[in-house]
């Protein structure tokens, strides 16, 4: 709980930092503020979890991996943020407030042991991203992505608030344990109201994970949202959300599979196919990674639609992954369009020739997206699939490695533009703190893609 705690106080004291124009202490202040909530996280590593405050929270190994994930990927992130906020608005004390406020409704989403606390991790993660989205005042792109995803964020959160007060109305209680139970007493003879309350949680969750057909609102966000609250969207978020989404159905729904497992099957299938064949016609690389993150939410349905001894582990595994890629791939964007003024693919022709080092990190984060040997991206894709293929659902492995064969393609295109097409435009820029970022995550990515254990043990 003193993580919590930490994020929140830090949260105040960044947003006072910001108030008394005093922006050199926001970076320091804020990564220090983020080690210190890991370590609390650290320290219950090897204690016994318990439910805390009356239930409503439960830091257990799950909780603090997934915590201790969205609280190293939002440093990264903030380290990238030098400079940045600057060129939008003077008043970067907030902004750097409202990721760490973000922050803790995802701590929040991680660790619940309660519906409600679910429900107020959500609103908390959600409402500030909701004006992150659109902090660029001028930019319409950026006023239609917070629109957009304010609408269809509170749209969602409707249905998974219904789905709560069903499942509450069935079972009695919104406390995790006393939901399982519910279940468990009653293996034959579980309310209607029940099974709707689960489809209803499906849609919501789905929508904040991004899965199709819950994902139009994703790649107007995603493009139109400034570059670094994509890259938090994109990681924290989808990271926080499918560890709330593995927790609330491998700890409460396990039992009923057999009902939900063949609807979150077809999600996963449907999400798979829009998110790559769309991602393939595209010619923004901003909005190619728009859809293909909608893809990698399919693979990560992978974990939660058969739920085995490993689901959790791969899952964290692939999560850890896709987020350090991401990191890489869109921070490059960055670099690239304050260059070149596009984020088109022809904007990273001849790159490797220009910037070798930018492009190397580049091209590893590709491959661990694509799913190459060697990267965490792959052991990650192979952890997911051996999961679903061990409960024999072959046609869902199947496509899935059709999927993956798809992906190839698109992001090969980047590397492809950066080795193999000339240009004439001069080198780009690449800051010191990108350096260090970038070479922490390839650095990272290649680790856990040679020994995977380090990751996937963990749980």
């Amino acid at each position: 709980m003193g993580a919590i705690i930490t994020l929140s106080i830090l949260g105040i004291v960044v947003l006072y930092l910001g108030l008394f124009k005093a922006k050199s202490a926001l970076m320091p202040v804020s990564l220090l503020g983020l080690a210190g909530a890991a370590v609390f996280l650290a320290l219950d590593w090897n204690k016994t979890a318990l439910p805390l405050y009356e239930g409503m929270v439960i830091f257990d190994r799950f909780a603090i991996a997934f915590s201790i994930l969205c609280i190293v990927i939002t440093g990264l992130i903030l380290l990238l943020s030098k400079d940045y906020f600057d060129r939008i608005s003077q008043r970067v004390g907030e902004y750097f407030a409202l990721i760490l406020f973000s922050l803790v409704g995802a701590v929040l989403m991680t660790s619940f042991h309660n519906m409600t606390m679910l429900f107020i991790g959500v609103e908390i993660m959600s409402v500030a991203l909701y004006v992150l989205a659109g902090i660029k005042k001028k930019d319409f792109g950026s006023n239609e992505a917070a629109l957009k995803y304010f609408l269809m964020g509170a749209f969602s959160t409707g249905f998974l608030l219904f789905g709560i007060a069903l499942l509450y109305g069935a079972s009695g209680s919104f406390d995790l344990a006393e939901i399982r139970q519910y279940v468990i007493d009653n293996p034959g003879n579980v309310s209607n109201l029940f099974y709707v309350g689960i489809l209803l949680m499906i849609v919501g969750m789905a929508f904040k994970v991004g899965a199709a057909p819950f994902h139009f609102w994703t790649p107007d966000v995603y493009d139109g949202a400034p570059i670094l609250i994509t890259i938090f969207m994109s990681t924290v978020v989808k990271a926080a959300a499918f560890a709330g989404f593995l927790r609330l159905f491998s700890y409460c729904f396990t039992p009923l599979a057999d009902f939900w497992g063949p609807v979150l099957g077809v999600i996963t299938i449907i999400t798979l196919f829009v998110g790559n064949i769309t991602a393939i016609v595209q010619h923004s690389f901003k909005r190619m990674l728009a859809y293909s993150s909608i893809s990698h939410a399919g693979y990560m349905l992978l974990g939660i639609v058969v739920i085995g001894a490993t689901s959790s582990g791969a899952l964290l595994l692939y999560t850890v992954a896709y987020s350090l890629a991401t990191v890489i791939a869109f921070g490059s964007l960055i670099l690239v369009k304050r260059s070149t003024g596009s984020d088109d693919f022809e904007s990273f022709n001849g790159l490797a020739k220009r910037n070798p080092r930018l492009a190397l990190a580049i091209t590893i984060a590709m491959l661990s997206l694509a799913g190459i040997p060697l990267t965490a991206g792959f052991v990650g894709k192979f952890m997911l699939f051996a999961n679903v293929l061990a409960d024999y659902q072959v046609l869902l492995v199947v496509l899935a490695v059709i999927n993956a064969a798809m992906g190839i393609y698109y992001y090969f295109r980047v590397i492809v533009a950066m080795y193999f097409k000339p240009t004439e435009r001069e080198a780009v820029a690449f800051p010191v703190n990108y350096q260090v970022v970038f070479l922490v995550a390839a650095v990272l990515i290649l680790l856990v893609g040679v020994y995977p254990t380090l990751v996937s043990s963990l749980l």
